[in-house]
């Protein structure tokens, strides 16, 4: 790994040099073309879409629902020449598909099955801060943590992945991860597309590089995002299809990647139903022919098909904010086919989409207690890199705030925040689009634009146990493009956080 990095410096640096003393047209013109990547069309998509299994569970004598999951050493044939040394959750490669409903009360093994720690973090849950699963809750080889809250939050399409500190991309990309399902009572979801893996699918997109022998390169881009994939993944399949059964399918869209940023769209440009954000349901659907999705984002999508087309989903180029370099080094400019959706000759019908999905009360500006700054840039935050002993921020339980932030450099940037699902009240002092009018908990940022978020920090406090705000492209995170807050009661001042990584091991 180290000599890697070392020949991305050098090779960088190469040609800086080379283009200053003008001899770097042949050098230069080989990064530039090997840099971008464009598969419209050249796929041919022969493997069946996997939908990963809906995870199994019991209730306990205490009325919890519990889920077993072990991460675990795999391999896998990806078709790459050889079989791909992996990690998954219970199997080779990624895991199960987690489902509970609002109120329930769950509670997860996890099972450590590697020869390193590691941790399980819920990606846009709203839970204790003991129970989140960042790096205070690693899990020691052949350990088992067992994390137990109430569910209570809207219906939503959330997801799970490693956290540990300083090692989150590398572990995100051997294969661990997977999705939570929370639903609700509502009845929009009684009339949308909901049988799961027929017209309710996952599709957790990934980018993966394979060396010469078949396994996973691991390392950094030119663009300093980290790795960056020519080969597509969904749930695990390459060139994968599914076959339609009715007239509308919803895509619980997952951008599992570690470093890109994907905009989807249909490859013949008609447009869909976009139905949900991060967080869950829109107060409506938006009519819309591409959505932006940086990693860790989610979004639910409804396509309506006709009888024995064919369409593919792809990821188009787009303005992300970046200067003319990042651009090209940071897969801007890339253009990737990522699943073949194959039409029955003759289809189910399946009723419109509901012209109200669920309800909204947007968070008014005037309640927040606190505006906050976050400047990112480079690999820190606010010019601080992640200092496991340090409380960026201490929030008062049951208040408002504003966090106002602002990416400083050229390269790409997100924002995700444990525990709370916010609103976006402007980018860049505009009204955000509508597909920021839901909930979310992850944010793409563009340069010299300030997005301003506001969320309400409610139900839990701990003074000791904090949770995270980071960059979602892992090895930024990693880097140390993270901070901590943490939840206080009223009148109260925050803790001490566990040191390091010794308080929790398991059992």
């Amino acid at each position: 790994m180290r000599r890697r990095r070392w020949t991305v410096v050098l090779v960088s640096l190469a040609l800086v040099l080379l283009a200053c003393c003008g001899g770097g047209a042949a050098l230069g013109g080989w990064a530039w073309s090997r840099a971008k990547v464009d598969t419209a069309g050249e796929i041919d998509f022969v493997n069946r879409l996997a939908i990963p299994l809906l995870a199994e569970s019991r209730l306990d004598e205490k009325g919890r629902r519990v889920f077993d999951l072990r991460a675990q050493e795999g391999s896998r044939d990806f078709g790459a020449g050889g079989r791909t040394r992996t990690w998954g959750f219970n199997g080779d490669y990624l895991g199960p598909t987690l489902r509970a409903k609002r109120g329930e009360k769950v509670l997860v093994n996890v099972v450590n099955g590697l020869d390193e720690e590691t941790s399980v973090h819920w990606h846009g849950m709203h839970l204790p801060a003991v129970m989140d699963g960042g790096p205070h809750q690693p899990v020691r080889p052949g350990a088992t943590w067992s994390p137990t809250w109430t569910v209570d939050q809207p219906a939503a399409s959330l997801w799970y992945h490693p956290h540990p500190h300083g090692q989150t991309a590398k572990h995100v990309y051997r294969g661990l991860a997977g999705m939570f399902i929370v639903d609700d009572d509502n009845a929009s979801n009684a009339r949308l597309p909901n049988r799961y893996g027929v017209d309710d699918v996952p599709v957790i997109v990934q980018d993966r590089k394979f060396d010469g022998g078949g396994q996973f390169e691991e390392g950094e881009s030119l663009g300093g995002v980290g790795i960056l994939g020519d080969t597509i993944l969904v749930n695990g399949t390459v060139a994968p299809y599914h076959d339609v059964r009715s007239e509308r399918v919803r895509l619980r869209l997952l951008n599992g990647s570690n470093a890109r940023t994907y905009t989807f769209g249909m490859a013949d440009g008609r447009e869909f139903a976009m139905i949900g954000t991060d967080g869950g349901l829109l107060p409506a659907p938006v009519a819309t022919d591409r959505v932006m999705l940086s990693p860790g984002d989610r979004a639910e999508i409804v396509v309506a098909m006709r009888p024995g087309e064919r369409v593919t989903l792809r990821s188009f180029p787009e303005d992300q904010g970046t200067d003319f370099f990042n651009r090209r080094f940071t897969g801007g400019g890339d253009t990737l086919d990522v699943l073949e959706l194959r039409a029955a000759d003759d289809l189910d019908p399946s009723a419109d989409v509901p012209a109200k999905l669920a309800p909204f009360e947007p968070l008014d500006e005037a309640d927040a207690v606190e505006t906050r700054q976050f400047r990112l840039a480079g690999r820190s935050i606010n010019d601080q890199k992640m200092d496991m002993n340090r409380i960026d921020a201490v929030v008062t339980k049951g208040t408002t705030e504003i966090w106002e932030l602002t990416k400083l450099d050229g390269t790409p940037h997100s924002f995700h925040v444990h525990d709370v699902q916010f609103q976006v009240l402007s980018v860049g002092g505009q009204p955000p689009a509508p597909d920021l009018m839901g909930w979310q908990d992850t944010v793409f940022l563009k340069q010299g634009s300030t997005v301003r978020i506001i969320a309400r920090f409610a139900d839990y406090a701990d003074p000791d146990m904090p949770y995270m705000f980071h960059c979602h492209l892992l090895t930024h995170e990693d880097a140390g493009m993270m901070g901590q807050f943490v939840v206080v009661e009223p009148g109260e001042s925050a803790g001490r956080p566990p040191i390091g990584s010794s308080h929790h091991h398991g059992r």
